[in-house]
Order: structure tokens, then sequence, then C-alpha cells
């Protein structure tokens, strides 16, 4: 019997029939989970990650861990931004893998965006 999917990772999978990362355009995917953020960009054509930040990150832990959860993902947004920005990488596409464009989703996006990465 085939297990169903369901929930997040029916609209992950959504997402991600329509949505892949180059290595001028890479895809910049967001997990959270309760306590911590992470944004990793991948280039799906070589199967490498390009870049990576989370709240546990050496540049990021000290401010958000006195931070609310909403500001240490936009830490995370502008660290992210300023990685990609020192590779020439000006350029993404936005995954949001399942969640909700909502809260520390949407902050860590607009951060990003603010820092100068264009979605």
């Amino acid at each position: 019997m085939a297990m169903q999917i369901v929930g997040r990772e029916r609209r992950k999978l959504r997402i991600r029939r329509k949505i892949s990362g180059t290595l001028e355009k890479p895809r910049m995917s967001v997990f959270r989970s309760a306590k911590h953020i992470y944004a990793q960009v991948v280039d799906d054509a070589a199967g490498k990650t390009v870049a990576h930040a989370s709240t546990l990150s050496r540049d990021v832990r000290g401010d958000a861990t006195e931070a609310t959860k909403l500001d240490a993902a936009k830490k995370v947004g502008q660290a992210i931004a300023k990685l990609l920005l020192a590779k020439g990488i000006d350029k993404v596409v936005f995954d949001r893998n399942g969640y909700l464009y909502h809260g520390r989703v949407r902050a860590l996006a607009d951060a990003a965006r603010a820092a100068g990465l264009k979605f």
C-alpha cells in the first residue's frame, strides 16, 4: 500500500516541480524548525550547495541568541545575501519549501531582498 503524502510535503513537491536552480540563478531553499531557521542556496544543475546560513552560523549566532525568532530570520536573510553578493550572485529563485509565505519565511526573504538580492 502506497503511503499518502500530505500537508507541507505535498506543497513542497508541487513547488519543486516548477522551480529549479542554475548557476546563474540558483534556488534559495528555506527550512524552519521550532527554534531555528536555515537558508541554503543550491545549484540544482550541478547538485552543489553554493552558500548557506542559519541561526546556528557563527556570524549570525551571537546576534540571534538574544533576538526574537522573527529578528533572527531577518539576520539570516541578511547573512545569506551578503554571502551570495560576495560570490557575484545577485539573483535567486525563492523556494519556500512548502511553508506559507508568512512570518519567519517572509521576514528572511524581505531581509535578503533589502540586502540586495533579486527574486
